[in-house]
């Protein structure tokens, strides 16, 4: 059953020198079966990817984030391992690949966290190193305390 939550992500990349952070608060859907959590939110303008829903598949040996709508992309993430993915933007594609430093991620039924250190690429040309933190809270349901 999906439940509603609060999904909490702060991004950090940059090549050293010269880092950014981009903090974002969003509602989204969540569910958790034992083994696998899996969540989905609405981009926004704040993370630049306005009309792109993500899904997030966080699974004991991987993470999967899955992009559709402006931006379309598929990325896997596994602790010491590279992989490709096709970033599609409204204003062209590019072939990037991701190399996982480390992954950190504890889930159950009402929510949890998640840490992603990694580095891209795109042409074996470093673009960033990035870390990503992601916390899913379940919503507080609101009382209604009226006598009605």
């Amino acid at each position: 059953m999906m439940k509603d939550v609060v999904i909490y992500i702060r991004s950090l990349f940059g090549d050293g020198a010269d880092d950014n952070t981009i903090d974002f608060t969003t509602d989204g859907l969540y569910t958790y079966d034992g083994d696998t959590a899996c969540l989905t939110y609405q981009e926004s303008e704040v993370t630049g990817m306005e009309g792109t829903r993500t899904s997030v598949m966080v699974m004991p040996d991987q993470v999967v984030v899955d992009r559709d709508g402006a931006v379309t992309s598929r990325m896997i993430f596994r602790p010491g391992e590279k992989h490709a993915f096709l970033y599609d933007t409204p204003v062209g594609s590019a072939t990037m690949h991701m190399d996982t430093r480390n992954m950190n991620a504890r889930f159950n039924e009402h929510g949890g966290h998640m840490e992603i250190d990694y580095v891209l690429d795109m042409e074996h040309a470093f673009v960033s190193r990035n870390q990503f933190h992601l916390t899913v809270k379940e919503q507080k349901q609101r009382r209604d305390n009226s006598n009605g």
